[in-house]
């Protein structure tokens, strides 16, 4: 079995409930077994900044599946949950699964890279997986705590999760 970790976030239509619902399928993908989540985190957008903060999270999976069965089977569920890519890049979206880490595996294709490109310089990344996992290393970057000290002034605040 592999350890793949992934990045889960949204920021319309109730994304608490899409965030957690989106976690909650993930082990019952096919050769998927849910280990582990982050609490849910509130984060001000990057990149595309005229839209709504997001909720992120970061799970991590035992999977019997290769890194590119793994990305189709997010991209299935996205698509499953309702995710359309019609909007701007980095803009507002329902759901996003993200593969963030397999094992210390690097690639990069032209279908997926890992570790996720982006990740190192991410606080609402780093900050879930540093929860859930107090030693992780990127592949090439370094530790994810220490990391995580470089993003301190990106706003990302932990979700004291209330029924909605």
């Amino acid at each position: 079995m592999s350890v793949a970790y992934v990045g889960v976030g949204g920021n319309r239509e109730n994304p608490r409930k899409v965030v957690s619902a989106a976690i909650d399928a993930l082990g019952r993908c096919e050769g998927m077994t849910l280990a582990a989540r982050s609490s849910l985190y509130s984060s001000a957008p990057q990149d595309y900044l005229d839209q709504e903060d997001f909720v992120n999270a970061v799970a991590r999976v035992e999977t019997s599946l290769k890194p590119v069965e793994v990305l189709d089977t997010l991209q299935t569920l996205e698509a499953r949950m309702g995710r359309r890519r019609d909007g701007p890049r980095f803009g507002p979206r329902l759901i996003d699964l993200d593969l963030l880490l397999y094992d210390d595996l690097r690639c990069c294709s032209e279908r997926l890279e890992l570790p996720h490109p982006r990740m190192h310089r991410r606080r609402f990344v780093l900050q879930p997986l540093v929860e859930i996992d107090p030693d992780a290393e990127i592949p090439g970057k370094g530790r994810a705590d220490t990391l995580l000290a470089a993003c301190a002034s990106q706003r990302v605040t932990r979700i004291d999760v209330v029924d909605d």
